[in-house]
């Protein structure tokens, strides 16, 4: 599903050099749940900005779903990820003016679907996170789980294959914290794969694989092996 090659990327100024990720080679196959894990700082949020096609890396290849990013035009990379890909901030990026059925169509006005066809997509979405019946709310008459319910809802309406999650949890409680893994571990279970950058040890831990990045260097904790390659002579 995800594919990375020898991936990096630098930031340059006039002074300084950072080098936010180093050679980095991935694969997250169909159907994993994978979590991101390392320090503050450390390259997870680089990383989960290439793999969703909102950042370009400096080098390297990045393959998603079998398609060579390197060789895509700013359309047809916005065209793929609003296709392929879901995003769950930890914020939950909700618009306050919006009531919950236009926060979910929004990205689905960027598909060209019917009219008839996002109405169905957005009850569906929103039945699935238990929301159904405050269409017609707005975020802020909403608990801050119920609110990660509708950036959820939101994510999955476009039937995308990858779920790219960013410390999701990180404004919950212990127990909405729960609930909202459990959620995301059902859609998994349906075949969505999911990639969440965390914190969170206990999230690290239901993890299938868990890739540590420090210094933009990941290794592969479940699978004990470095994912960077070393420079050849």
């Amino acid at each position: 599903m995800l594919q990375m090659t020898r991936v990096s990327k630098v930031f340059r100024t006039e002074m300084v050099e950072t080098h936010a990720l180093r050679a980095l080679d991935l694969e997250v196959n169909e159907g994993e749940f994978v979590a991101i894990t390392g320090p503050s700082g450390s390259g997870k949020t680089t990383f989960l900005n290439i793999a969703g096609l909102l950042e370009e890396a400096t080098s390297g290849e990045y393959k998603l779903d079998g398609v060579d990013i390197t060789k895509l035009g700013d359309r047809d990379r916005s065209r793929l990820r609003n296709e392929k890909i879901g995003f769950i901030f930890q914020s939950f990026n909700l618009i306050p003016d919006l009531d919950l059925f236009d926060n979910v169509d929004v990205p689905l006005r960027y598909r060209g679907f019917s009219r008839a066809e996002r109405k169905k997509r957005i009850e569906e979405a929103l039945e699935r996170v238990g929301l159904a019946s405050r269409l017609k709310h707005y975020p802020a008459e909403l608990s801050g789980g119920q609110q990660q319910r509708v950036a959820i809802a939101r994510a999955i309406a476009g039937g995308p294959k990858l779920l790219l999650a960013d410390e999701p949890t990180g404004n919950l409680d212990s127990q909405m914290a729960r609930e909202i893994m459990a959620l995301l571990e059902e859609l998994n279970s349906h075949g969505t794969v999911l990639v969440i950058v965390t914190h969170d040890p206990e999230i690290a831990a239901r993890a299938q694989r868990n890739v540590h990045i420090v210094d933009g260097v990941a290794t592969d904790l479940e699978r004990g092996h470095s994912l960077v390659k070393k420079a050849q002579a």
